[in-house]
């Protein structure tokens, strides 16, 4: 079986400054580049994740993190991608967008959760995106333009941005800008790509165990959107054009496939509720709307009651969502959704001594659950316990070295534990994965002042400086 390894970022940059044109992307596509190598690929990609980090804040919920990793992990190890590299971006915008960026990059908006109906049809969305980088489209592109226009990756990074920073207009206007020149070509050359992806989609569905009908029902969704509102189409139709002709091809597929039940999985409609939460800016909106579908007798009366709290949690209405959580609890009550919402509650509500309680309980059930690392941070942190949390961090950045998250909060409880050279080396790890490498260079700089008394720490600084020197020059050739 494959092994897919996953960098998994979560991090809201609102927390620093950066300039957007402080990193600059390279163009290619020239008549004389050709197709490029699975390594520039890879480089290309990390490079244009360090560009998207510093303009688009990522969503931070290790839960819908975690849930969506093993997905994605699962469909991976069934699908026809050679790269084991995956980077997952999630970004909370209510539109339907997903994307792939070569060397591995998933994008995903929670938006994607409003429009999907089941776990397989938004695991299709996924399923699609995977066949993408497989295969190679983005390559190939280049190969198949390079005596029509430049295609630049920055491109690419300007419309995504749009999309997910404005979810509007101005995404679409950024992709006809971005399409303009060559359009028929380029336009045939995308059908061709989506028909190939279509087909690999539903192959690695099928193989990872998947109903392969979610696929067309997943287009039918997004067609029924698209006639039944007045604005424009969803995001991922920009980039994903869809016919009637599609649909039906993919049914075409399904036609002679053994029919079987695919039974559903509870979990999605708890993370479905999460997302709607958090893409509805205005808590008692969201009360409103899990009221309604409990007095509605909905299906789904565990998510909506899940919901429910989540959105009483987010109104600081935190007696509400206990309750609301303990009836959750008292049918589940080792069910880690639940479990993690309730100790989120604790912490919101700064009762530490229960929230550290409860998950000392849970991680020795879960060790390795991160999210609840996540939380058992956050805890020690409120609790004023910093060495302890910069423990826990310092374990989890071991484990998830290119996570931005992490290492911006061990600087943080670094800083707290009286930790000044342990902050500066965080901060630089953190700049780095965010593109920032001059601010990187200064942090080690200031590390390796304080540490130069202990031989040991300073040659870890001095390697990690040689590192960034030669991560500049990699840059610099791409």
């Amino acid at each position: 079986m494959k092994k897919f390894i996953f960098v998994i970022p979560w991090l809201a940059l609102s927390s620093h400054e950066l300039r957007a044109a402080d990193i600059d992307l390279p163009l290619l596509g020239d008549s004389a580049s050709g197709i490029i190598s699975r390594s520039q690929e890879y480089s290309l990609g990390k490079t244009w994740l360090q560009a998207f980090r510093s303009r688009v804040d990522e969503y931070d919920d290790p839960l819908i993190q975690d849930y969506l990793e093993y997905l994605t992990y699962e469909l991976a190890t069934h699908s026809d991608l050679q790269d084991p590299q995956l980077t997952l971006i999630i970004v909370n915008n209510p539109t339907m967008n997903a994307f792939a960026v070569p060397g591995g990059v998933i994008g995903f908006h929670t938006g994607i959760f409003a429009y999907a109906k089941t776990e397989d049809q938004m695991m299709s969305i996924l399923a699609h995106e995977l066949a993408h980088l497989s295969q190679r489209h983005f390559a190939r592109g280049i190969e198949a333009n390079r005596k029509a226009s430049v295609i630049s990756l920055a491109g690419i990074l300007a419309t995504l941005v749009l999309s997910a920073t404005a979810g509007g207009d101005a995404g679409l206007a950024a992709m006809t800008t971005s399409q303009a020149l060559s359009l028929d070509n380029r336009l045939r050359y995308s059908r061709s790509n989506e028909q190939e992806a279509d087909r690999i989609c539903l192959n690695t569905m099928v193989r990872a165990g998947r109903d392969p009908d979610a696929v067309a029902d997943m287009f039918m969704e997004l067609l029924k959107e698209t006639r039944n509102s007045s604005n424009r189409a969803p995001e991922f139709l920009l980039t994903h054009p869809i016919s009637e002709r599609r649909v039906t091809d993919a049914r075409a597929r399904t036609f002679s496939m053994e029919t079987r039940h695919y039974p559903d999985n509870p979990d999605f409609y708890l993370m479905q509720a999460r997302a709607k939460v958090a893409m509805q800016k205005v808590p008692q909106t969201a009360i409103k709307y899990f009221k309604q579908q409990l007095q509605a007798n909905t299906q789904q009366t565990e998510a909506a009651s899940y919901g429910l709290a989540l959105a009483y949690l987010k109104d600081n209405n935190y007696p509400q969502a206990k309750s609301e959580l303990k009836k959750l609890l008292a049918e589940r009550p080792e069910h880690i959704p639940f479990v993690y919402s309730d100790i989120e509650v604790d912490i919101a509500a700064q009762d530490f001594d229960r929230a550290l309680g409860s998950l000392d309980r849970q991680l020795a059930i879960n060790p390795n659950s991160f999210p609840l690392r996540v939380l058992q941070a956050e805890a020690l942190w409120g609790a004023h316990q910093y060495e302890q949390a910069a423990t826990v961090l310092e374990e989890m950045s071991e484990r998830r070295p290119e996570d931005p998250h992490i290492w911006y909060k061990l600087a943080e409880v670094r800083g707290l534990a009286g930790d000044i050279s342990g902050v500066h080396r965080a901060r630089a790890e953190y700049f780095i994965l965010v593109g920032a490498l001059d601010m990187a260079r200064k942090q080690l700089s200031l590390a390796a002042k304080l540490v130069k008394a202990d031989f040991k720490q300073l040659s870890i600084v001095k390697q990690r400086l040689r590192d960034l020197a030669l991560m500049q020059q990699q840059l610099e050739r791409l």
